[in-house]
């Protein structure tokens, strides 16, 4: 089962999890968060990440959600990425954790392709008249 550690600003990551919980009816025990504060020092929350990582890698791998790409929180996660193993992906949103939450006994190449790809598929104009948009979010 493939690990997914959200690494995002403030407290964004736990209220994705929250969000999880909602839907799902609970938190799989491969999800975690870790929160990076506007003074928190980037050696320490990296050491946390390091942690984390060993703590939710049973032998398939972590997938990294960090939201937004080139911020603090996602040159965290750049940093302990190893190809393959510790793959990463910025620009997390609650369709793609959905999406990758529901297919961990996927191989980590096919949950990053996953995340990808829900991310982009729900993001759709709202419009009276529907579509099938969201078929395919709810379709994950």
């Amino acid at each position: 089962m493939v690990g997914i550690l959200l690494v995002t600003h403030n407290g964004l990551g736990d209220s994705l999890i929250d969000c999880i919980r909602h839907v799902l009816g609970n938190v799989p025990p491969h999800l975690k968060s870790l929160s990076v504060l506007a003074n928190d020092d980037p050696a320490v929350k990296e050491a946390e990440a390091r942690a984390l990582i060993a703590q939710l890698d049973s032998g398939d791998g972590v997938l990294l959600l960090s939201d937004v790409f080139g911020a603090t929180p996602c040159n965290i996660a750049r940093r302990v990425c190893l190809p393959g193993r510790i793959e990463g992906v910025a620009g997390v949103n609650l369709p793609m954790l959905l999406r990758v939450s529901c297919y961990t006994n996927k191989p980590l190449a096919e949950l990053v392709q996953r995340a990808l790809e829900g991310g982009k598929e729900c993001i759709v104009t709202i419009d009276s008249e529907g579509s099938d948009a969201a078929t395919r979010c709810a379709n994950h």
